[in-house]
This record gives structure tokens, sequence and C-alpha cells, in this order.
């Protein structure tokens, strides 16, 4: 077992099992403080043509996050829609929180319809899909509007304890969703399967260009056909002391 940080930052560890076994567990526990983030209303009020020039001082940065990928195709993939998502007059947060809201209000979220495999195309014709076909969605629209932005993985809190509210949707498994990036340096975390900012519920565990960067646990396996694969995600909030 090893391990290291790629270039994306993220903390990777790897380990490898060259001998024949039938069972293979992997367990991982932690202790993790969330905060909230609320952006600077000034980044979010700046015009959309306006963020375009401020990103190129941090092109080197940003050049990834703006990027087509395999599961990211931008420009034409957008064609069906026939929508104008944003403007170049208007805030970024407020274009920005507007595809957040648009991609929860017209697809439905239908676990088994689709899985990594399933190009975005097929997604945008279905109009159905789990969060991490979302998340590439809205990194598709943002990216084609040349607005920087990340895929993310991670864990989300079910129930807040503290307030009767319907459960967020994914926290039975690892949960996908996006950072914009915004004038001054800030990251700002949309999830469009909740239609929501990413806030204290949220666990940030990696980020990436696309799902391939950020997958919680990935792979090569050998052997029969046969093998079945279980995940059990389980997310708890300890009282403060």
């Amino acid at each position: 077992m090893d391990r290291y940080t790629d270039y994306l930052g993220n903390h990777v560890e790897f380990f490898s099992i060259p001998y024949r076994h039938r069972r293979l567990v992997v367990r991982a526990s932690a202790e993790v403080e969330t905060l909230p983030l609320q952006p600077p209303q000034e980044a979010l009020d700046v015009p959309v043509g306006e963020a375009h020039q401020i990103y190129q001082s941090r092109m080197l940065e940003l050049y990834p996050f703006l990027q087509a990928t395999r599961h990211v195709p931008l420009h034409n993939v957008l064609a069906p829609l026939k929508k104008n998502f944003m403007r170049a007059s208007e805030p970024l947060g407020e274009a920005v929180l507007r595809v957040n809201s648009w991609i929860h209000q017209n697809f439905r979220y239908k676990p088994g319809t689709t899985d990594v495999s399933t190009p975005l195309q097929e997604v945008l014709r279905r109009r159905r899909g789990v969060c991490q076909d979302f998340a590439h969605l809205m990194l598709c629209i943002l990216r084609t509007y040349g607005l920087p932005a990340r895929y993310v993985s991670g864990y989300i809190e079910a129930y807040d304890p503290n307030i009767t509210d319907p459960a967020l949707i994914g926290a039975t498994a690892s949960h996908a969703w996006v950072e914009v990036f915004l004038p001054g340096g800030f990251w700002w975390g949309l999830d469009p399967t909740n239609n929501q900012s990413v806030g204290e519920r949220h666990v940030h565990i990696a980020h990436g260009c696309d799902y391939q960067d950020a997958a919680p646990l990935k792979g090569t396996y050998k052997g029969a056909q046969d093998q079945k694969l279980e995940v059990m995600v389980s997310v708890k909030r300890h009282s403060k002391k």
C-alpha cells in the first residue's frame, strides 16, 4: 500500500492484491468538520462577460476545467436543448444558479437508468439519470459558456437533525456535484441533484475534470465475470461538545 497526491491536489491511496481471493472488503472511515461556505457577493455580482476577461489572468490554472472530456462533451451536444443558458450582461451568480435549478427541474433522478459509460447525449435524450450525470451535464453547460468548473465526488448527510425537511437525494452512496470558479479565487459548490448550494451537509472527497478523475474507489479487476459489487455509505453527525 502506498499514497501520493495527484496533479489536481487529491490525496490518493492505492493497493494491489496479486494472489487469488474470494472476497475483498474496503472500509474507509473518517471524522470530518464541515463549514458553511458562502461565496463573496461581489464575486457573484460580476457580469458573465467580465468574468471571462478575469479568467484570462489565471488560464494556466483554469485551463483543464474549461476543456471537453470523454464524459463532458461541449458545444454541439447542447444543440437539441435549443436553449440559451446565460447572457454576457447578467450577474454570474444568477446565471449559474439558474442552470443548477433548470437541471433539477427538467431531469428526473432515476437510479439504474444509466451508468458511468452512458454518453451525455443519451442522458439528454432520456431526461433522467443520477447525480454523476447531472454533474456532467452542468459541467458541459458551464464550460460551453466559458466558465471554469470541476467535478466533485463526496458524500452527503441525508437529514439535518435540527430541522424537518425532505431527505437529500444521493445519500445512500457516493454523491457528485459541481464547483464553478468565481473571480477572486473561490470555488463555489452547487448540487443540481438537490437544487442547492453546497453546504455543511456535503463532504468533499476529491475533484477533477470529470468522474474519471474523482471516483472515490476505482481499479482494475482480473478474474471470473460473476463478481458482485456492494456499496454502503453511512454519514452521522456528531453533537458539538
